[in-house]
């Protein structure tokens, strides 16, 4: 499923992440809510590391905001549901108001990605590694997650609007969500067509829900129980 307009031999391969686990680390970096800074103090994203109580690794949850959003929101997806489920949640600012592979084709995005991954795998024990997103970031975790379901066990879409995965590896298991009233991704162009196409070949839990566009909390905790289970 390619995004309208991207050249399939143009992106082919770009989305594929250098970054591999190698053995858990036993850093023990700062826990709480943290703010990730590049060069110049310009902003990168965001970790949420629940407290350390035994030094047992954790699923480490990759979250994607929507179309000019902020790396905090697609944290807080989550985040009320960090410490119960170990989950170290890392949420990047995309380098552009939206990623990548939507703009046009993979790109900035996924050194990015790459560059986050391997850090914050330095600093905290990890076992497991999961993409999730809402939107735009919803569209782009089925995009990257699937061209690596290598390392990626799990994907979860919070209404999304497409994959542009060009070259999909693995069998990640998939999360997807929308709303029936959706305005801005509606339902019957995005999820009721994707869904179909992507349980050809993966394991899919699909969940529909009277609303618009948006991720209600019930479908916050199923999804973090989802991730864990």
């Amino acid at each position: 499923m390619d995004v309208p307009g991207t050249s399939r031999r143009r992106s082919a391969g770009l989305g594929r992440l250098r970054f591999r686990p190698e053995r858990p680390s036993d850093g023990t970096g700062p826990r709480g809510l943290l703010r990730l800074e590049g060069p110049a103090g310009r902003p990168l994203g965001r970790v949420f590391a629940p407290a350390d109580e035994d030094g047992r690794p954790m699923r480490l949850v990759l979250l994607l905001h929507g179309a000019g959003g902020v790396a905090g929101t697609a944290a807080e997806l989550l985040r009320p549901y960090a410490e119960e489920h170990r989950l170290l949640l890392v949420a990047p600012k995309s380098t552009g108001t939206t990623w990548d592979v939507i703009a046009g084709g993979y790109g900035p995005d996924v050194r990015l990605v790459d560059d986050l991954l391997t850090r914050v795998s330095a600093d905290y024990p990890v076992d497991g590694y999961a993409i999730a997103g809402f939107s735009d970031g919803a569209s782009y975790a089925l995009s990257l997650g699937l061209d690596n379901g290598d390392l990626f066990r799990s994907v979860v879409a919070f209404s999304p609007g497409f994959s542009a995965a060009q070259d999909p590896r693995g069998r990640p298991r998939l999360f997807v969500s929308h709303g029936t009233d959706d305005p801005v991704l509606p339902i019957d162009r995005c999820s009721r067509r994707i869904v179909p196409v992507l349980r050809r070949r993966y394991d899919v839990t699909y969940e529909e829900f009277p609303g618009g566009h948006s991720v209600p909390v019930p479908l916050r905790r199923q999804a973090a129980d989802w991730l864990t289970g």
